[in-house]
């Protein structure tokens, strides 16, 4: 089985969110269990050197949209180790030599010439996949291009697509004026292919014109077919999902070896299962002084998130201010909306002692917090996944979650009665529901059952294995038709 990966950010060399963590992580995954998995991905100007150690260019080609004629320079970087993953890069100055990813006023032209290259480029490299995976907005155009253009050759001609959404909110729209910049004729815009609400959507072209649509939970494929989480998009995901049956829903894993409090170098102190309870006491107060907090005994909650209303701080700033009244205290780690920020920002400068508010992105510092903390907050409206809950409990943090998405897949709500449950779980978005679960937290962590919840949420099993072989057996059925 050979596949291609197709993402517009990997892990360890761009990212921006969760879908760099997934194209970094699964590829590995899919190795270990005999697939030929490589990515390919844009040669971003912004990649650290130290990155690109072992580069090799391959071969040049030029890419054709519409009027406009581009270079495109192929490198790759060659697995040091079995485990490795070879991965290949596509350089273009003009569209990706930018400080930055995404938010350029021609994304549709970046995105489709590298949807478009990703595909040519297999013909120069000797590696023929039975399955091309895309990914998000971003490669859906790739998905048009095979069926439509590259599948009349016989390099092609039996490959097959896999479409994946991480998350539907970000749907690529652009005008429809925008078709011949990209190669494509208004026809796309006029059969209803790519038309989305007078405009052209091109992550429908992923879901329109690939083989399988997946998403990355089981609870965000059904959620997504219904008005609430569909965003316009849900008639057309009901027919891929009930009637054609090509849409599933796998859920991510993270990558245990790199995210392991027994050896994970970030740490103030390492510790298993065994002796989670008084190393995490240690790296809670290593923390505290590292933030400039008093180092009391008293429950921490950390946040590491975009601040964004989707992540729910719409509600977390409502039962602020109630926050600070109880004993304990909170560190806050992220970038985002501006009124996010400053509340933030103000909260720390209302209750120093209480809160500390770093409005940065720091890895180190981002694995103390899920090491150093006792409850970890995601009170997201949607979560097509979520990887931050899965983080927590591999190191011992116990989740407070809304009932959606991928949350709803990896959080249980603790029974005090039986001890099973890994977290705690809210249902309704409203302030009144997280102050619950954030009560419910609080009341059993002075008792012996924390010790239960702790080593629950520990033993969960969130690396890549069973996902991995999921995939695979969906590609095995994509290459078995005809």
């Amino acid at each position: 089985m050979k596949v291609l990966i197709v993402a517009s950010e990997v892990k360890p060399y761009s990212q921006s969110g969760g879908l760099g963590d997934v194209a970094g992580s699964l590829p590995k995954a899919l190795k270990a269990l005999g697939v030929d998995a490589r990515v390919v991905f844009p040669k971003y100007g912004n990649i650290p050197e130290s990155r690109l150690e072992g580069i090799t260019y391959l071969d040049s080609l030029t890419g054709h949209l519409s009027w406009r004629t581009q270079g495109a320079s192929i490198y790759t970087i060659l697995p040091k180790n079995p485990e490795d993953v070879q991965v290949y890069m596509i350089e273009n100055d003009y569209y990706f030599g930018r400080d930055g990813y995404y938010g350029f006023g021609d994304d549709y032209e970046r995105f489709a010439f590298f949807s478009k290259i990703s595909i040519e480029f297999l013909s120069r490299v000797d590696f023929k996949p039975d399955i091309i995976h895309f990914n998000d907005w971003q490669t859906g155009l790739g998905c048009t291009y095979l069926r439509d253009i590259y599948r009349g050759f016989t390099f092609y001609e039996n490959m097959k697509s896999l479409f994946t959404i991480h998350n539907l909110n970000y749907q690529g729209v652009f005008g429809r004026e925008t078709l011949w910049s990209i190669g494509l004729n208004d026809g796309y815009f006029t059969n209803g292919d790519l038309e989305f609400f007078g405009n052209i959507s091109l992550l429908k072209a992923g879901l329109i014109h690939s083989d399988a649509v997946s998403t990355v939970s089981d609870t965000y494929a059904q959620e997504i077919q219904t008005p609430s989480y569909g965003y316009g998009m849900e008639g057309l995901l009901r027919k891929r999902g009930e009637h054609d049956k090509r849409l599933f829903g796998i859920l991510n894993g993270i990558d245990t070896e790199h995210n392991n409090p027994a050896t994970d170098p970030r740490l103030f102190v390492n510790y298993d299962i065994n002796n989670v309870i008084e190393n995490k006491r240690e790296n809670k107060r290593q923390l505290q002084n590292l933030l400039g907090l008093p180092q009391w005994d008293v429950p921490m909650i950390g946040v590491i998130s975009r601040l964004a209303d989707q992540k729910g701080f719409d509600i977390v700033s409502i039962i602020l201010e109630e926050l600070m009244a109880k004993d304990l205290q909170m560190v806050v780690l992220g970038t985002g909306e501006g009124r996010y920020e400053e509340l933030f920002r103000n909260f720390a400068w209302r209750y120093p002692e209480k809160l500390s508010t770093q409005i940065t992105f720091d890895d180190q510092l981002a694995q103390r917090i899920y090491s150093g903390s006792d409850i970890f907050l995601m009170p997201s409206i949607y979560e097509p996944c979520g990887l931050g809950q899965m983080f927590a409990m591999r190191y011992g943090t116990i989740p407070i979650v809304r009932k959606t998405g991928g949350l709803a897949d990896t959080v249980q709500h603790y029974n005090g009665n039986t001890f099973e449950g890994n977290g705690f779980i809210f249902e309704d978005f409203v302030a009144s529901g997280l102050m619950w679960a954030i009560d419910q937290a609080l009341g059993y962590y002075r008792t012996p059952h924390w010790p239960f919840i702790v080593k629950n949420a520990m033993s969960q099993d969130f690396s890549w294995n069973k996902s991995a072989k999921e995939y695979v057996e969906l590609y095995r059925w994509l290459k078995s038709e005809q």
